[in-house]
């Protein structure tokens, strides 16, 4: 990351806070800052507004991480999925028996994963989006950074770079599993992202055909 991006980030959590300090709060408070960026941060304000401490979320991706286990090798049995987005949670099932838990990061409020009974209908070990990524230069720079197809036009001489989605488990239309950045929060364009690790041994272990289970 560029000094200058950098200081702007910091700049911007810096004036976030400026504003609010001051404000009359009954207690602490989480504010979030997201910018669909891995530096993305969270401020923990206290009773009076004063910033307690800056979490980065880097670190609560590494802290959801450990929460995540897998106890299904030879395990015998028809492979299933559930995802709560409640709980932000995913559960690998192999014979009606739970063998895996993950945190997850599923859609946003104007990019919600669907709910419902489906099944893996695409497995796509390298998959790239279609919609969202970068433009990017002949040498493969980026020149505009998370942009939406659909919506920011292509500067000359450009090209569109789809941002990857490496495990890729298609269960209905756009949506699907794949390995991503989790902030803590529900904040991708629809789709289920799980830690790396996690996504590969879905993954493995689960075939097109594979029952999905989403539910609130």
């Amino acid at each position: 990351m560029s000094s200058c991006r950098a200081g702007f980030r910091a700049f911007a959590l810096l004036a976030a806070a400026a504003a609010l300090v001051g404000c009359t709060t009954s207690g602490p408070r989480t504010v979030h800052f997201p910018t669909h960026s891995y530096s993305e941060a969270t401020l923990i304000l206290g009773a009076n507004g004063q910033v307690v401490t800056i979490q980065s979320t880097r670190a609560k991706a590494r802290a959801a991480e450990a929460e995540a286990y897998w106890h299904g090798d030879g395990v015998a049995g028809s492979p299933s999925i559930t995802i709560d987005l409640g709980a932000q949670k995913a559960y690998f099932y192999k014979g009606g028996k739970q063998v895996g838990e993950t945190p997850i990061c599923s859609g946003n409020s104007t990019h919600p994963t669907p709910c419902g009974r489906f099944s893996v209908i695409q497995k796509d070990k390298n998959h790239r989006s279609t919609l969202y990524g970068a433009y990017v230069d002949a040498s493969d720079n980026i020149v505009v950074n998370n942009v939406d197809v659909t919506k920011d036009p292509r500067p000359a001489g450009t090209s569109f770079k789809g941002a990857p989605m490496p495990w890729f488990l298609r269960f209905h239309d756009g949506a699907g599993l794949h390995a991503g950045f989790l902030p803590g929060f529900p904040d991708s364009h629809g789709c289920v992202r799980l830690p790396d690790h996690m996504a590969e041994l879905f993954y493995e272990n689960a075939s097109v055909g594979t029952p999905v289970r989403v539910v609130n």
